[in-house]
């Protein structure tokens, strides 16, 4: 192995966070440029990262999260963005950022998690993380009470429009947590970060409900992935709003803020995010969901 520097936040090094950028892309097919030059980059978001000369080799980030469930508020990181430089693998260069992210921040957070995909389910039980099973939860679009002949008026929002860029900014910043029973708190950077990268074609707002929606319609199936509003809404009657006349079925990618019998979960089998966490989260009840909105 070579004479690698470790180094860390340096959002504020324009080169350093261009090699990033490029490795990112290179691995993930992301590109957080427009992310980052916006602003978003803030103190809640640290990448460790191996460097060889100036650029970036290997890199392991950490974003501090406040994780809010049944209201009780936790200091959280998760960790996420973990990449190594194909020319570089198999030197062991993600297991040491691991470690090293592990022991400096492990006593100031009430746990640490990830989400991982199939291909490195375990490696991270070596770190001390423990796969824990989320749940999924759904609703038939018969169990919604929509008058029929009623149309919503839904705006989609374009985000590179400057009035709609405004409204989502501010609905950003001032958001209650999707759920009561699980969601996460002062995560503006995330959120647009799925914003410009993620959902870009997927934002509408509901006039009569003042919120904005992440969801996409796949055939008969309606994917409802973040209600992002700044006061508590029905989660039935916003999506009373968004279904047409083929939906039959409503996936929600959170735990709804609702007890209703109709909203019905059950654990996931098939995922491609599987939640590590340490020390493992005891969750009150069986079946839970971080907000697919909250994963870095």
């Amino acid at each position: 192995m070579g004479d690698y520097r470790l180094i860390s936040d340096y959002k504020h090094i324009e080169k350093y966070k261009e090699s990033f950028n490029d490795l990112a892309t290179q691995v993930f097919q992301l590109d957080f440029k427009e992310w980052y030059n916006k602003g978003f980059w803030n103190d809640n978001y640290v990448c460790y990262s191996y460097m060889d000369g100036d650029q970036v080799i290997a890199n392991a980030s950490a974003s501090k999260m406040v994780v809010t469930s049944n209201g009780k508020d936790y200091k959280a990181l998760q960790i996420g963005t973990v990449m190594t430089h194909p020319a570089y693998r198999n030197q062991g260069l993600a297991a040491k950022l691991m470690n090293h992210i592990i022991q400096t921040c492990e006593k100031e957070y009430d746990f640490i998690y990830l989400f991982a995909n199939e291909t490195v389910l375990d490696f991270y039980p070596k770190f001390g993380f423990e796969r824990v099973q989320e749940s999924s939860f759904h609703i038939l679009a018969s169990d919604l009470k929509k008058q029929v002949g009623q149309k919503s008026a839904l705006r989609k929002l374009d985000v590179d429009n400057e009035a709609d860029y405004i409204v989502m900014k501010e609905f950003a910043a001032k958001r209650i947590p999707v759920s009561s029973r699980l969601g996460v708190k002062d995560s503006e950077h995330l959120l647009m970060f799925y914003f410009l990268l993620v959902f870009r074609d997927a934002i509408y707002y509901v006039e009569e409900e003042d919120v904005i929606v992440l969801f996409e319609q796949e055939d008969d199936q309606l994917q409802v992935f973040d209600l992002v509003s700044k006061k508590a809404v029905d989660i039935e009657a916003v999506t009373s709003h968004l279904i047409s006349a083929k939906t039959t079925i409503i996936h929600f990618h959170f735990m709804p803020d609702s007890e209703s019998e109709k909203i019905q979960s059950e654990l996931m089998t098939t995922t491609e995010d599987v939640l590590f966490v340490r020390p493992s989260l005891k969750m009150e009840r069986e079946h839970f969901r971080f907000p697919l909105t909250s994963h870095a």
